[in-house]
């Protein structure tokens, strides 16, 4: 059996998320039932003539995006890659691209054998939305403090039980997590995404890389630097909520549309 590696962007605009659900009842506050595992499988099935699973190097949210999901799936077709990938771009929707694909070693598994993934996240801090941002980004209208959020955004870096940011009913075995990287900058001249060069207003840029993360752990962060921005917090408050390991300490959950999973290392 060949293992086949796909690198994915997609829109998660119209999307239950990454993965395919069991029951109706399993999809929680989204009007969307198609996964974008599901609708990958569906068009490889016709491509290929098998079924196959396709694996993602991790669930993402619904209305959450992908810059670059890594993801496998094992198959018997003799199929070349190349053709594979153009047939795959050709029949799936316009929101999601297979931004490459490669013959992958038999032991490499998209979630198993991943270091470390960054997501970012998107907030544009201005008195005006935008009409063309709305599904990338989370517009605050009232100003924040953005020296403050990075100075408290520091206490989460290393290795740390983050139960606090973690959503509640998750039956993972820890909440132990290791924070690698955690940045808060103001986007001025190179915005990081093409669409955010309608940014009439600068735009507030989270950047989280860890070894992993929690149900919701990204933006149940960014939810909390913003009470923290916007002044609901103290400074030094942020240390006390990580360690109360307590989720009704931290802030809201962010929207989904300003997240974005832009890399997974191997």
């Amino acid at each position: 059996m060949r293992n086949i590696k796909l690198i994915i962007e997609y829109d998660g605009t119209n999307y239950a998320g990454w993965q395919i659900q069991k029951s109706p009842q399993s999809i929680v506050h989204s009007p969307q039932t198609k996964t974008i595992q599901e609708t990958i499988e569906k068009v490889l099935e016709k491509i290929l003539q098998e079924k196959v699973k396709v694996t993602g190097s991790g669930r993402t949210d619904s209305g959450v995006h992908a810059l670059a999901q890594t993801a496998n799936f094992r198959t018997s077709s003799p199929l070349p890659v190349s053709k594979i990938q153009k047939a795959l771009n050709s029949l799936l929707p316009k929101d999601i691209s297979i931004k490459e694909a490669e013959e992958a070693d038999k032991d490499f598994h998209s979630r198993y054998s991943a270091k470390s993934k960054t997501y970012r996240y998107f907030i544009l801090n201005s008195e005006t939305k935008s009409a063309f941002l709305n599904k990338y980004v989370w517009h605050i209208p009232y100003r924040l403090n953005v020296s403050l959020m990075r100075k408290e955004a520091d206490t989460l870096s290393g290795r740390h039980d983050f139960k606090s940011f973690c959503a509640s009913g998750s039956s993972v075995k820890t909440t132990v997590r290791t924070i690698k990287k955690i940045s808060v900058v103001v986007a001025v001249r190179e915005p990081p995404l093409p669409q955010l060069s309608a940014l009439s207003s600068p735009a507030i840029i989270i950047e989280i890389e860890a070894n992993g993360f929690l149900y919701n752990m990204v933006r149940n962060i960014v939810g909390t630097l913003v009470e923290i921005g916007r002044g609901k917090f103290p400074e030094g408050n942020l240390k006390k909520i990580l360690l109360a390991k307590n989720r009704k300490q931290a802030g809201p959950t962010a929207p989904a549309q300003g997240l974005f999973l832009v890399e997974v290392k191997y």
